[in-house]
């Protein structure tokens, strides 16, 4: 959708690479892998830092109460779980309540282990919900959850109609939405979201954006931590004939 919208704005320089997530389970197979997944993990529809949500946080926590079986966590965004009266309504209802981190930017350093912590959590959990459905939702059928959409979706304050809201979601994607959702087919539809095959190697990636090779040790250019070093490794077993493992597959 993003390249026709592209094309059709005389911009033909654009590749589809696939969402970053699944270069993320490509450089950590493993991480957060337990031998058994237990409860699950619920993301709140959140606001951010230009607008706030409005919707009752106590009714959504009572609804989750009602619907949920297994031990409960709770995942805010920064904001809301800044402030103590959400925190609250979530952890008097017996609730783990936890938060991510701050999502960052490209001119700061905040956030770069915002999508290492998700992975970790929703591997560690059996089924991922929210009240609206979201990128959490695709991350989580990815790697193996149960999957879930339910609930008051809540509203952006001034939130913009032609955005089509929960009645656009419901249209696209109605087979993802309710209590239970099949999950191969939230699997499925998880890859075709997030782009994964659209996948680059690594050294597709260097072309299209005029990377560098890097020698071992050596921080890439703008900082990464892990910047190309452990694709390059890993594709060097390609090469070797050493298999690696399918993404999002789950050990």
């Amino acid at each position: 959708m993003l390249r026709r919208r592209g094309w059709s704005m005389g911009r033909r320089g654009q590749y589809l690479v696939g969402a970053p997530w699944i270069y993320l389970l490509y450089l950590e197979p493993e991480l957060g892998t337990v031998p058994e997944r237990k409860g699950t993990i619920w993301y709140p529809f959140h606001g951010w830092e230009k607008y706030s949500v409005s919707g009752d946080h106590a009714q959504l926590a009572d609804e989750i109460r009602n619907v949920e079986t297994d031990p409960v966590t709770v995942c805010l965004y920064w904001l809301e779980f800044a402030n103590p009266d959400i925190r609250r309504a979530y952890e008097s209802r017996g609730f783990r309540v936890i938060c991510h981190g701050e999502r960052g930017s490209r001119w700061e350093g905040k956030g770069r282990d915002f999508l290492y912590k998700q992975l970790v959590q929703l591997r560690r959990h059996r089924r991922v919900a929210s009240n609206r459905l979201g990128s959490a939702l695709f991350y989580g059928a990815s790697v193996g959850c149960e999957v879930a959409v339910y609930g008051d979706p809540m509203q952006y304050e001034d939130e913009r109609p032609e955005y089509g809201g929960t009645a656009r979601r419901l249209r696209l994607w109605p087979e993802m939405h309710g209590t239970s959702v099949d999950p191969g087919l939230a699997a499925e539809v998880a890859r075709r979201e997030l782009g994964f095959e659209y996948q680059a190697t690594p050294e597709e990636l260097r072309r299209m954006f005029g990377w560098k090779r890097t020698s071992v040790g050596a921080p890439p250019p703008g900082g990464g931590a892990a910047g190309l070093k452990r694709p390059e490794r890993r594709a060097k077993a390609k090469a070797s004939g050493r298999p690696n493992p399918p993404l999002g597959a789950r050990p």
